[in-house]
C-alpha cells in the first residue's frame, strides 16, 4: 500500500510516500519558510535529490508544486495519482471529537473546521490540504491523524482547570496536548534505545515547542493546553502568559480581542524578543553580539527548564530527556542551554558529543550520567503511515 503522508506545519510541509507495510520511504522533502520571498523546497529518491530556493505563498502553492514533482517523468516517484491508495494527514487539533485515527469524510472536515480558532496557524493548513489533496488523490482515501490523539492518556488530575466544572462537561475545555505524533514516535525509540519502559521527558523544539512528561510509554503531562498556544516560548507564539494580561490590553489598551489573539499568536514568541521567528537566525545574530537575540535564547532555556523540574516531580524520577525535531536535533547551542546547572537531575552535557552531527540516535551525556541525554530524529511521517495502514487493513 501506497500511503502519501502530509504533514502542514504552521510555516511548512513535510511529505513521505511510504510503502506499506515494509515502512519503505520512496521519497521524502519538505518545503518551509512558506510565505517568504525564500522559502526552501526539497525532494529526495533513492537517485535523486533536488534543493531549491523560491517563492512559495501559501500552503496550496506548496502542495502543488509537491505533486509535480511526485509526476515528473525523470525524477517522479508514481506515474499517475491512481498509484496512491491513502492519503495520511496530520491535523493538529481533534478537539473532544477526535481521540483516534479516522477516515476523512464531510463531517470530519466539518468538525476539523470547527477547530480553527483553537488550533489558527495549524488547522486551517491541515485543513487546506485535505482540500487539495481530494482534488489531486481522487481515487484515494484520505485520513487524519490527530496530534491530540497520543494525550489522552493524561489523568484527569493534570488535563482539568479550576474553573467551574460545567465548562469542562458541557463545553469540554480542558488540557488536550498536540505535537502528539512526534512525542509518542520518539518516546517509542526512546524506550527501545534504553531497552527498558522508563520515566521520560520529551522536549519538541520547533517553530511550535511543547514538552511531554512521559511514564511506561504514555503521556502523562504536557505543557501545551487547550490550544497549541501555551507553554514553551516558540518562534512566533508567546507560551505562558498571565491571563490578566489580556484584560488589560483590551479594557486599558484598547486593542479588540482579534488583535490581542493575533498578537499573542502570531506576533510573540521569538519573533516578538528579537525580531526573527527563524532559529538560525537568532543564533547567528546572538553569536554576533545582538543582545536581544542573546537573552531570548536564555528565555527560551529558562523556559524549558522549569518544565523539566516539574516533570521530574511529576514522575518521581527521570532517566531520560530527548530532544527531538528542527531545533532540538540540530541546535547544540540551544540543547547546552537547557542542560547547562542541571546536575541535580543527573543531567550533565558531553561537549563534544553535543557538537556531533546524526540521523539516527545520538547520546550526548557524559559516560556515567545518572540521566540519559538523547537527540532523537523525529519522524512524524513514519508514525501517521503505521496509523493509517493499521486503521485501513
Amino acid at each position: 500500500m501506497k500511503i502519501v503522508i502530509i504533514n502542514s506545519g504552521s510555516s511548512s510541509i513535510k511529505y513521505q510516500i511510504i510503502d506499506m507495510p515494509i515502512n519503505e520511504v520512496l521519497c521524502s522533502g519538505m518545503i518551509d519558510r512558506i510565505g517568504l520571498e525564500n522559502s526552501n523546497l526539497t525532494y529526495k529518491t533513492k537517485t535523486n535529490d533536488i534543493a531549491e530556493t523560491l517563492a512559495i505563498s501559501n500552503h496550496k502553492v506548496g502542495l502543488q508544486k509537491i505533486v509535480n514533482l511526485l509526476l515528473d517523468e525523470k525524477v517522479g516517484v508514481i506515474k499517475s495519482t491512481s498509484d496512491i491508495e491513502a492519503i495520511g494527514h496530520r491535523v493538529v487539533h481533534g478537539g473532544s471529537s477526535f481521540s483516534n485515527t479516522v477516515i476523512i469524510n464531510e463531517e470530519v472536515k466539518s468538525k476539523i473546521k470547527e477547530l480553527f480558532q483553537l488550533a489558527p496557524l495549524h488547522n486551517p493548513a491541515n485543513y487546506e490540504g485535505i482540500v487539495v489533496a481530494e482534488e489531486i488523490f481522487p481515487t484515494a482515501k484520505q485520513v487524519a491523524v490527530f496530534d491530540t490523539a497520543f494525550h489522552q492518556t493524561i489523568p484527569e488530575k493534570a488535563y482539568k482547570y479550576a474553573i467551574p466544572n460545567s465548562l469542562l462537561t458541557e463545553k469540554k475545555i480542558r488540557v488536550y496536548g498536540f505535537h502528539g505524533t512526534s512525542h509518542k514516535y520518539v518516546a517509542k525509540k526512546a524506550i527501545e534505545f534504553l531497552e527498558k519502559s522508563s520515566k521520560i521527558i520529551t522536549i519538541h523544539l520547533g517553530n511550535g515547542c511543547s514538552i511531554t512528561a512521559i511514564k511506561e510509554g504514555k503521556s502523562v503531562d504536557h505543557s501545551l493546553g487547550f490550544s497549541p498556544m501555551n507553554g514553551l516560548i516558540m518562534g512566533t507564539r508567546s507560551g505562558d502568559v498571565d491571563q490578566s494580561v489580556i484584560f488589560y490590553m483590551v479594557n486599558t489598551l484598547g486593542y479588540t480581542l482579534d488583535e490581542v489573539n493575533t498578537l499573542f499568536q502570531k506576533q510573540s514568541g521569538m519573533l516578538g524578543l528579537t525580531g526573527f521567528s527563524d532559529m538560525r537566525e537568532i543564533e547567528e545574530h546572538a553569536k554576533n553580539g545582538n543582545s536581544e537575540c542573546q537573552l531570548a535564547l536564555e528565555m527560551n532555556a529558562y523556559r524549558i527548564k522549569k518544565f523539566i523540574g516539574s516533570y521530574v516531580a511529576v514522575l518521581n524520577g527521570l532517566d531520560a530527556i530527548v530532544f527531538t525535531a528542527g531545533i532540538g536535533e540540530n541546535s547544540a547551542n540551544m540543547r547546552k542551554l537547557v542542560c547547562a546547572d542541571m546536575e541535580y537531575f543527573g543531567i550533565v552535557l558531553d561537549d563534544a558529543k553535543n557538537e556531533q552531527k546524526s540521523k539516527e540516535i545520538m547520546e550526548i551525556n557524559i559516560a556515567d550520567a545518572i540521566t540519559k541525554i538523547l537527540v532523537v530524529p523525529t519522524n512524524e511521517e513514519i508514525e501517521i503511515a503505521n496509523q493509517v495502514y493499521e486503521l485501513l487493513a
